[in-house]
């Protein structure tokens, strides 16, 4: 692990050879556009940033002194970081239960398709029950994507016939049912 300085201080930069000292987060009043859910697009990650999120990703549990400690940074600093970016919606803290774990040992990736004047009001819907997941709006041969986890087979058949099959909208359903999990994760690696 790299250890991170301080030039002074505003600035913080990696301790490596090629650290030049110059910031990679935008100015304050930077107008960036919109992201796609029409928020402003998120400030982009500084070095410090991206090791204190690596150190979580290790140990979402590791106190902001330990990563404080690891980083050669105080705790305030780590603590503000981190506060900053929960707070943009850079990153979620949250424990996540495996579906195992709270009895959904079946799952399955729905494709949607519905009628276009429908789309939002179809996505909402299934954003409000509990076995969906995700919800995506997709291009090609399905409108909207959605993964969603069952109890059992019966849980899952009740749910597409009775739920999905009474939305208004809802034009064609096609459901795969998940076998084998060959990778469950939500962590991906910080460029």
């Amino acid at each position: 692990m790299s250890r991170l300085k301080r030039k002074n201080s505003s600035d913080i930069v990696p301790n490596t050879s090629s650290a030049t000292g110059i910031r990679t987060q935008p100015a304050p009043g930077d107008t960036r556009p919109a992201s796609n859910s029409g928020r402003p697009a998120p400030a982009l990650l500084d070095e410090v940033d991206r090791a204190i999120i690596k150190q979580l990703q290790h140990d979402g549990r590791a106190s902001n002194t330990e990563i404080g400690r690891e980083l050669g940074l105080t705790e305030a600093t780590i603590r503000k970081r981190v506060n900053r970016l929960v707070g943009e919606g850079l990153i979620s803290i949250v424990a996540v239960p495996t579906p195992d774990a709270v009895g959904m040992t079946t799952s399955a990736i729905i494709g949607i398709s519905v009628q276009l004047q429908q789309l939002h009001a179809v996505s909402d819907q299934l954003v409000s029950l509990p076995e969906v997941r995700y919800v995506g709006a997709s291009t090609g041969r399905y409108d909207l994507i959605v993964e969603a986890f069952f109890s059992d087979h019966e849980h899952l058949l009740s749910f597409v016939s009775e739920r999905l099959g009474s939305m208004s909208g809802v034009t064609d359903i096609e459901t795969s049912l998940i076998l084998k999990v060959a990778k469950f994760s939500y962590e991906w690696e910080i460029p």
